[in-house]
């Protein structure tokens, strides 16, 4: 019989506000097993788990760890205790080695002084032990994402986590990188470590898990063993529908005479005098997603800063958008000659958290005639439309007066893509449109990023996730190394495990063949 090694017993939050995000949760953790809690944003899964790792108390209930009632006043009494936590944002400095990150806090002495061998040689040990392949003496400025994340979870191995929170461990990682993090968490619970793993990727929490409990507005829903769950129940239990993941059938196809609404040629820059976008060029045409695949770092993000106008280094090479020429344009003109933009980053590029939602859903089009009056801004048409985007956006808030930071993440993403979409602009990024949103939401973006492309508009799709970029693209192209290492004109046409091997490196396309992607 397994031992328990985490209880929660009718466990409740309730803020100040009189916001629920947990009521009554019952749920059993046993030590050595690979255990998924999943719900939509919102279901209250990162206040559960705050509880858990001492950032958050409980208004009612009892956790027990241990055998024993936790009452931690801070994440240290939880970390002294036995149980760590990987956040979806890491948090590593990025001047310091991989030996500094991982002790830091809790350094080995002698005398006086830091141990700096002794450090170097225990972290040295634990990332042998767990086959890492680490050279803990690197600087983490030179890892790879995937690397990075093995440094947050040997930072809970160093100070002997016995519970280990996993919160969307995969969001950025390839194919390959996550079944080599999988085959690592199998080995971390061989050993008896208990692993609860937070993700929004269904396919995953069935690969990995033994149980699952499910969370649907702050209630639990029970706890599942997975070989008793079919991919159709779990995600039913988490939204309480089924879910429609084939959007192909959405797409229409109408003729927009192969008008370009975005046009790039030759984009050449270079930063620490290495190429970081080498002579990029590509198309996308109106009434078609093109899809931007690869891991994180190798070029994507200095790409859209350079279509956006955000960009701050100097580069080379021809920007057009919808026939407009705009390598000299601020971001305003560019948005004025037909470009929207969903940015990676909600919470710093995407929208004001202390401004109401009716502020932030006009932010981008405050000049338009029927709401801005020269003199003063039309309220009255303000709140009518705010209030007809929170309803067809299906906005999770009692009034569109309500601050932005008041909203769960996806809800965040569902204010900047209607206020994006109400531009009815005929060229849209989207950057990462659904990162950490959960697959309700998730689902009502891709419609409505597929309703835009109908209407004729041009998306550009840059997406780490697989699946997104598979199913929502037209064509795709994928970036490796600051250049483009496949182009695919059909989008039906290639696997994820082919997609993972061009991002990774592994596998290169030539220059005639990615040259279709601007002349196709």
């Amino acid at each position: 019989m397994k031992e328990t090694i985490l209880k929660l017993d009718n466990v409740t939050k309730v803020y100040p506000n009189g916001t629920v995000a947990n009521r009554d949760i019952n749920m059993e953790f046993e030590k050595g097993e690979i255990h998924s809690v999943v719900g939509e944003n919102g279901a209250g899964k990162s206040t559960l788990m705050k509880m858990i790792f001492g950032i958050e108390k409980p208004s009612s209930g009892t956790i027990t760890y241990k055998g024993q009632e936790a009452k931690f006043n801070s994440s240290m009494d939880a970390i002294h205790a036995g149980i760590g936590m990987v956040h979806q944002h890491f948090m590593l400095i990025p001047s310091f080695s991989i030996v500094d990150n991982i002790i830091l806090g809790d350094e080995p002495t002698k005398s006086i002084f830091i141990d700096q061998n002794e450090a170097t040689k225990k972290c040295q040990e634990l990332s042998d032990k767990y086959d890492f392949e680490l050279d803990v003496t690197a600087k983490v400025s030179t890892l790879s994402v995937a690397k990075r994340q093995k440094v947050e979870i040997l930072k809970t191995l160093y100070r002997d986590a016995e519970l280990i929170i996993l919160d969307e461990p995969t969001s950025v990682l390839t194919p390959q990188e996550t079944e080599k993090l999988f085959d690592q968490l199998r080995q971390f619970k061989q050993q008896g470590h208990t692993i609860i793993f937070i993700s929004h990727k269904l396919e995953e929490v069935k690969k990995i898990s033994d149980k699952i409990s499910v969370i649907r507005n702050g209630v639990s829903k029970g706890t599942y063993l997975n070989e008793e769950l079919t991919m159709e129940q779990l995600t039913n239990l988490i939204i309480g529908r089924d879910l429609d993941s084939d959007m192909d059938k959405y797409k229409t196809h109408e003729d927009f005479n192969n008008e370009k609404a975005l046009e790039v040629k030759n984009l050449y820059m270079e930063k620490n005098n290495k190429p970081v976008l080498d002579n990029i060029s590509f198309a996308v045409k109106k009434g078609e997603i093109l899809g931007v695949a690869g891991v994180e770092g190798n070029g994507q993000q200095e790409l859209v800063k350079c279509i956006t106008g955000l960009e701050e280094t100097a580069y080379t090479g021809d920007i057009f958008i919808c026939g407009n020429r705009v390598n000299d344009f601020n971001i305003k003109k560019r948005r004025d000659v037909g470009m929207a933009y969903i940015p990676e980053d909600r919470m710093n590029d995407g929208v004001a958290g202390e401004l109401p939602i009716s502020d932030n859903l006009i932010s981008t089009y405050y000049t338009r005639e029927d709401i801005n009056k020269k003199v003063f801004m039309d309220t009255k048409k303000i709140d009518e439309v705010s209030e007809e985007l929170v309803k067809t956006f299906a906005v999770k808030t009692k009034t569109a007066k309500a601050n932005v930071n008041s909203l769960s993440g996806g809800n965040v993403q569902k204010v900047v893509v209607a206020r994006e979409y109400n531009t009815n602009s005929k060229f849209m990024i989207a950057e990462q449109p659904t990162h950490g949103i959960d697959i309700g939401s998730e689902e009502f973006v891709h419609h409505k990023l597929i309703e835009m492309r109908n209407a004729g508009a041009g998306i550009l799709l840059v997406s780490a996730n697989l699946n997104e970029v598979m199913n929502l693209s037209d064509r795709i192209i994928v970036m490796f190394d600051g250049k483009i290492a496949g182009y695919f004109k059909d989008a039906n046409d290639v696997d994820e495990s082919d997609l993972g091997m061009y991002m990774l490196g592994a596998k290169r396309q030539s220059i005639e063949e990615t040259g279709g992607a601007l002349n196709d």
